[in-house]
């Protein structure tokens, strides 16, 4: 993947940076993007360390005008565009009586619009450098109801049919698009819930959801990076339009229970 060219969203914590980590070792340039712009810098300069060419981009996706912005200033410092991992996104905790229509349009706009809008963008990119990739992070909130994640779940599942399109209307093209779907993952959405074991009552809840797993054993971000960056690569060249559930095989249980899934990205 020697010097393969990266933009990944979501990219200063969790999935997004265990994505640029794996990118990065095997010889990608990335340009990462995030809203948090200390802990953005914080993972560059530990890429630039190692050797990697890498940029940061702080922009806020929940606006409409930012996508266009990213993939520009991207494009500019990596010379062209091989990948578009689209990563960042946030679950709105509502039921579905109480949502407020500002949470759902923020849902909407973050794990639906961004998505379109960058990889819109990045199109033209990703044909000049011969046909490229799109990857979207997905969750298993897009496939099971899982309240009160009913705004995230209602964006996940739009996002699926948002690649699915992409995949048909654009693999003429020589790009491919597909998505991975998180289970239950430890990531810093998920501090104060279940990560500390040293805390009786976070351990009771990570002991409670693991038992719900046929594996038992809850997800970590580089587990879910891998199925991205397997996806992204040239080992995947024939899978377009699908989406790699990574749940621990919580998909295989009839009644997954409410809210096993939070914090994905």
């Amino acid at each position: 993947m020697s010097e393969r060219r990266y933009i990944v969203t979501g990219a200063a914590s969790g999935i997004g940076r265990a994505v640029a980590e794996q990118a990065a070792a095997e010889g990608a340039a990335l340009s990462l993007v995030d809203i948090s712009a200390d802990a953005l810098e914080d993972v560059a300069a530990k890429l630039r360390a190692n050797g990697n060419r890498v940029t940061t981009v702080v922009a806020d996706l929940t606006s409409a005008d930012e996508p266009a912005r990213v993939v520009e200033e991207s494009v500019s410092f990596l010379g062209g565009l091989d990948v578009l991992v689209s990563n960042a996104g946030a679950p709105e905790l509502y039921l579905l009586k109480d949502l407020p229509i500002e949470a759902f349009d923020r849902a909407i706009a973050l794990n639906v619009r961004a998505t379109w809008l960058l990889a819109q963008a990045a199109r033209p990119h990703l044909i000049e450098a011969g046909g490229g990739s799109v990857v979207a992070t997905g969750s298993v909130c897009g496939h099971h109801p899982a309240p009160p994640q009913g705004a995230y779940g209602v964006a996940k599942a739009g996002l699926f049919m948002l690649i699915r399109h992409m995949a048909l209307e654009w693999g003429p093209e020589g790009i491919r698009a597909n998505s991975v779907s998180p289970g239950p993952t430890m990531t810093g959405l998920t501090e104060g819930v279940f990560n500390d074991l040293n805390d009786p009552q976070q351990r009771a809840v990570r002991e409670m959801r693991e038992s719900k797993l046929p594996l038992r054993k809850l997800g970590t971000p580089d587990e879910v990076a891998a199925a991205i960056v397997f996806l992204a690569s040239p080992a995947a060249s024939q899978i377009t339009g699908i989406d790699i559930v990574v749940d621990g095989g919580m998909s295989t249980v009839l009644m997954p229970s409410a809210g096993v899934s939070t914090g994905q990205t």
